[in-house]
């Protein structure tokens, strides 16, 4: 049986005069690749819009506990507290024990007040990691009333190693978010978890092409009273591109994250559906969210949305790999040949072609395009279709 460990997902969007993803000065960033230098969009751009898009296919709709990342958890966690019935002093005291024993970064700690709860990186947690951290806490004001007295408790309480255990084993209650894109800290009682999706950043398949925008701000009442000038003066980088993305499934990983179970268990001969039904889910979710959702700044003033003009799904047992060396060398916006999405999908499987002769990879293929294209091996579907057949090769645990 050739488990689905990876699924692949390739496409092409295409964004005019948008500023999708700026660097540190404002500008749109780019990248360099080959022989010309293209705009691109970050990883971590691509994958918050997925996070918190709120449409029918929104992982906030698959009944899996979401997190909060921030630098303000350990406030959070000291309201919580204090809407258990403790005291502020007694709240903001726990939530300083739980600082200062490692649970999260001691940004804040020689700060005083509330400034000494924020910590100095923005922190992944889970809601029933939350929730459990709070209980315990309050369990512990039993016979600790005063602050001094409770910070003690607490780190007593994660010293422990039975409770260094039950910490660990929360990170699977660590938020959906982690058991896609994984979770760092520098924490010495949390634990990291891996990634099961990965994202590449996307990049345009042809030179950048980008534009100063120079714009005014009209003052209304000025023009009423017959007077020239404006309220401002501005400008701002606009570019145009198709884009060329790339996403990989770690199937095994995710089903891992998702089940809190041993993948292999998983994926064993007689090993029910359901254990994967949920990874299968999301995997249908992710894909109508990686085609239809788009990032970018100025909205108002550029409009931004676009859909997938190609869509490549690709499930196997093999070890994945880009087909980003397609556009190595950029596409020309001068070919008049045939229109540059059709000759971008013709970059695409000829990459395909030349991989297929060199690896003989077996590899399971469905694709989407809006023009007239084919790819080899692969049969076409629309988006629902393609969706359901992600979702169902992993129900079956097959491909």
């Amino acid at each position: 049986m050739q488990i689905p460990r990876f699924i692949q997902i390739h496409t092409l969007h295409t964004y005019p005069a948008a500023l999708l993803n700026r660097d540190d000065a404002g500008l749109a960033k780019r990248l360099p690749l080959g022989d010309a230098v293209r705009t691109r969009i970050s990883s971590q751009c691509l994958k918050r819009h997925w996070r918190v898009t709120e449409d029918a296919f929104a992982l906030a709709n698959l009944d899996v506990p979401m997190g909060i990342r921030s630098r303000g958890t350990l406030e959070l966690i000291a309201k919580y507290l204090q809407e258990n019935g403790l005291t502020a002093p007694l709240a903001q005291a726990a939530a300083e024990a739980l600082r200062d024993a490692g649970l999260l970064d001691k940004g804040g700690k020689d700060k005083k007040g509330e400034d000494a709860l924020k910590t100095g990186q923005a922190v992944l947690l889970g809601k029933p990691e939350i929730d459990y951290l709070v209980n315990r806490c309050t369990e512990l004001t039993e016979g600790n009333a005063d602050e001094k007295a409770l910070k003690t408790a607490i780190s007593e309480w994660l010293k422990g190693k039975d409770e260094k255990k039950n910490i660990e084993a929360l990170k699977h209650g660590s938020g959906l978010e982690s058991a896609l894109f994984g979770r760092m800290v520098t924490s010495d009682l949390l634990t990291s978890r891996d990634a099961a999706v990965y994202v590449a950043h996307a990049f345009t398949v042809h030179q950048a092409q980008v534009e100063n925008d120079y714009f005014t701000v009209v003052d209304d009442l000025l023009q009423d009273a017959g007077e020239l000038g404006s309220a401002g003066i501005f400008d701002t980088e606009l570019a145009s591109g198709l884009y060329y993305g790339y996403v990989v499934v770690d199937v095994p990983q995710l089903v891992q994250n998702l089940e809190g179970a041993d993948f292999k268990k998983c994926f064993a001969d007689g090993a029910s559906p359901e254990q994967r039904a949920l990874a299968a889910r999301v995997v249908q979710h992710l894909l109508h969210l990686i085609a239809t959702v788009s990032p970018g700044a100025k909205r108002g003033s550029t409009a931004p949305f676009d859909w997938a003009k190609f869509m490549l799904v690709e499930a196997g047992d093999w070890q994945p790999r880009s087909l980003a060396a397609a556009f190595h060398n950029a596409l020309s916006l001068d070919d008049n040949s045939a229109p540059i999405r059709q000759r971008a999908v013709a970059k695409l499987t000829a990459e395909i072609a030349a991989m297929d002769d060199a690896y003989g990879a077996p590899l399971a293929r469905r694709f989407l395009s809006v023009d007239p294209v084919s790819v080899p091996g692969a049969e076409r579907l629309n988006l629902t279709q393609l969706a359901d057949w992600a979702k169902g090769i992993i129900e079956q645990g097959a491909c």
